[in-house]
């Protein structure tokens, strides 16, 4: 369970004086965690952002091992061989570095060749520096962007004049940027962004740096802590899916069923309508991100509808997957939304403006995330700062996710009206992709092994890279698998990873997305396994199911599937084996599959 003392907007001062009473909270209260080795290189002092960094990524459900450079030794560390940092082994790399490592500025009398020359130099000190540390320990980096200068010699024409320090900052944050969309490894932490929202004269106060060797001021540590870890979190598949949303107040000003459709403030008449078209286009705009909108409200359906058709809303009844317009708690409303969407309550955002249901939404399911949105020319703020839905890739699957789930409970409701489920089953005409990775999805399998908790064995997280790697490795097996049928695409939903021995196959991964549960895409991979397995001369299939506080779901997989138990431990853990048999008999009977 999340803390609020870490909940955007938090107290900085608050967050450091009490930052060993919050881990304790923290430790005592949210398990489990995922464990995660993080590399700290810094170009200053890093000791107490790693003291707080700790705390917004526990807060997040991860408990992180560190490894921290002594004092501006970012570059030795990971340019030169470095026994200690070689055995930690490190899962994420963050790079802390400021203005403050720029070593040489141009000055007013350089020309602009010798300006771009100092901009190459910077920019080969760095991608050499990432490019080493990426050949050599193969994960994630997270890298600092540069700050704004503490001063401006040429005025308001710094940033214009190539000489001024302005400019040389942007030029190199611009090829920051550029390595970073040609590396999908690489991340950028935006500090000049967060600076500027934090203040620049108190972010980059120089009495920390000269007394401390702080380049950014001990106040501000916390904001630049949350940021990373929003980061962080992301990448590890810690992102929340969906957002409930109340109506009146909310979505707009007024209360439909007292004021009517026409009583409602919201468009252009009015500064507060203003205001509401505002969120409820920002709200929009996260459906482009994979962001499945819902909503709960107190309030009769049909006022409901009418109010979200209100010819000055930017949010229609279409936008939302599931619509919960009664009189019942919120609490089991939301409960409901996540078991319709097939997803995990702590997937789910609530957003309203009444504090007591945001505080009964927290004490009967403190899983949910629910933020502390007050003004509503506040909530963009406060909900974007959040960093729920901190973007670290984006692929088409997301961007079609809330069709794909409209087109779920289309896929639920024709069900209800069939009597015999296999029927229902060939009604969907439902045609299966079932391959090796392949390059262009594999942003997408990424996604799933971050994210899927619920239909996933081993629970097993790899980076992109590290998928990469695999998909060229001969010895491992690899299968991806995507699923249309006759009410639309649901991209890829399953994957399978093997690493082979000798004859025997040992499944590291196997999951599939919830979202295509009951619809024996597990048989069809399975079928696809067996016959790949029998080309591979693999004589032996070893499964391994690794319980965890959400994957019981899935704990008797492995003998639907026709495998034996071989051993279990007194944690529940299982290991399986199957004996692969050229006679095997598909199991897979309503899914038309394509393994070419």
């Amino acid at each position: 369970m999340a803390i609020r003392e870490l909940e955007y907007p938090f107290d900085s001062d608050m967050v450091l004086k009490k930052a060993k009473k919050l881990k304790k909270i923290l430790l005592e209260e949210q398990t489990p965690f995922i464990e995660k080795r993080i590399a700290v290189l810094g170009g200053s002092t890093t000791h107490e952002l790693i003291r707080i960094l700790e705390l917004f990524l526990l807060q997040n459900g991860i408990r992180p091992k560190f490894y921290e450079s002594e004092y501006a030794q970012y570059w030795q560390d990971a340019m030169f061989p470095n026994e200690e940092l070689e055995a930690f082994a490190p899962e994420l790399i963050y790079i802390h570095t400021t203005n403050r490592n720029i070593k040489k500025y141009p000055t007013p009398g350089d020309s602009n060749e010798s300006t771009e020359e100092l901009l190459k130099e910077v920019d080969s000190h760095f991608s050499a520096m990432w490019d080493r540390l990426f050949e050599v320990y193969h994960c994630p980096i997270i890298q600092n962007n540069m700050e704004f200068p503490d001063f401006r010699l040429f005025g308001n024409q710094d940033g214009v004049f190539t000489q001024g320090r302005v400019h040389f900052i942007q030029e190199i944050n611009r090829l920051f940027a550029s390595y970073a969309s040609k590396h999908h490894h690489f991340f950028i932490n935006d500090i000049q962004y967060q600076s500027a929202v934090f203040g620049l004269e108190k972010w980059s106060d120089p009495f920390y740096w000269h007394m401390y060797k702080y380049a950014v001021a001990l106040p501000a540590i916390p904001t630049l802590a949350h940021n990373i870890a929003n980061i962080i979190k992301s990448i590890f598949g810690k992102n929340k899916k969906a957002l409930v949303l109340d109506l009146d107040h909310t979505l707009w000003g007024g209360v439909v069923g007292d004021d009517g459709v026409e009583g409602l403030e919201i468009g252009q008449e009015t500064s507060m309508g203003q205001v509401y078209s505002e969120f409820q286009g920002y709200i929009k705009e996260h459906k482009n991100l994979g962001i499945m909108l819902n909503i709960s409200s107190k309030n009769e359906e049909e006022n409901a509808i009418a109010g979200l058709n209100h010819p000055d809303g930017i949010l229609k009844p279409s936008d939302f997957i599931v619509i919960k317009a009664n009189w019942e708690p919120k609490c089991d409303n939301i409960k409901i939304i996540a078991q319709e969407l097939n997803i995990l309550p702590e997937s789910l955002v609530f957003i309203d403006d009444n504090p007591a249901e945001r505080e009964i939404v927290r004490q009967f399911l403190p899983q949910v995330a629910v933020p502390e949105v007050t003004k509503p020319e506040e909530y963009i703020r406060i909900l974007d700062r959040t960093g729920y839905f901190e973007v670290t890739t984006l692929s088409e699957d997301d961007r079609k996710r809330n069709s794909m789930y409209q087109a779920n409970l289309q896929r639920k409701s024709e069900e209800n009206s069939f009597s015999d489920y296999k029927e229902y089953l060939r009604s969907l005409t439902m045609n299966a992709t079932i391959k090796k990775f392949d390059s262009i999805y594999l942003s997408r399998i990424t996604q799933l092994t971050n994210k899927s908790n619920q239909f996933n064995l081993t629970t097993k997280r790899y980076t992109q890279s590290e998928i990469e790697q695999l998909s060229l490795d001969q010895e491992y097996l690899t299968l991806y698998g995507k699923l249309e049928d006759r009410f639309g695409d649901n991209g890829v939903v399953s994957i399978i990873v093997g690493k082979q021995e000798n004859a025997i196959l040992h499944i590291q991964l196997w999951l599939m997305s919830c979202r295509v549960l009951k619809r024996d895409m597990e048989f069809a991979m399975m079928d696809t396994l067996v016959h790949r397995c029998a080309d591979r001369g693999i004589h032996e299939v070893k499964g391994y199911y690794y319980p965890t506080s959400k994957n019981s779901m899935v704990k008797d997989f492995y003998a639907r599937m026709g495998f034996t138990k071989e051993n279990e431990d007194e944690n529940g853990n299982t290991i399986w084996y199957y004996k692969v048999d050229q006679t095997y008999q598909n199991q897979n009977h309503v899914i038309k599959v394509d393994e070419e």
